[in-house]
């Protein structure tokens, strides 16, 4: 039995995104950057584009970080910083919000770092992350950055899914559905 796939066009890169359930009424094409270095590459120089101006880049782990990376570094940024699912060590003095996303289906936790924080404070923030949807990460992410002491400059997804294409306060390089 084939996989059934969703073609998409990011900025030029074609892709196949393998579709994937996520209930019994409701599908995705499902995107994932980790492992594809040159994807990656190709998506971080883009958005970089759509972000130019922006002092500092934020993200959520996990499917964020090498984009991120990616982004900061076409900036010509030596540091980015990253929204962590679980407090690490190293973050007793960092900052915190609750969000709930779609791919998640449960709240959780937002994490920044007091190195992050410091990073953010009085900075022009571009918030970039692999897929937007429901935008509840998003909204995490947000809050984080006004939490910091930032203002969000740009907010920018490679995909943006379903309703999400509607807005005008999020750029993107392509969308996909819900199926």
């Amino acid at each position: 039995m084939s996989k059934q796939t969703y073609p998409v066009d990011i900025a030029g890169y074609h892709v196949e995104l393998p579709v994937l359930p996520i209930d019994n009424d409701l599908s995705i094409a499902f995107f994932n950057l980790h492992g594809a270095q040159a994807l990656t590459e190709h998506c971080g120089k883009q958005l970089a584009k759509l972000v130019e101006g922006a002092d500092v880049v934020i993200t959520a782990e996990s499917k964020g970080l090498q984009l991120a990376h990616c982004v900061a570094r076409n900036l010509g940024q030596e540091f980015y910083a990253v929204a962590r699912k679980t407090k690490k060590l190293y973050m007793q003095d960092g900052i915190e919000v609750t969000v709930k996303s779609i791919t998640t289906k449960n709240v959780q936790t937002l994490y920044l770092s007091e190195h992050d924080t410091e990073l953010i404070r009085g900075k022009k923030v571009a918030i970039v992350d692999d897929v937007i949807s429901t935008g509840g990460s998003l909204q995490g992410l947000e809050a984080l950055v006004a939490k910091a002491g930032g203002t969000v400059f740009a907010k920018a997804f490679v995909l943006a899914e379903g309703d999400a294409a509607d807005r005008d306060d999020v750029k993107f390089l392509a969308t996909i559905p819900l199926l």
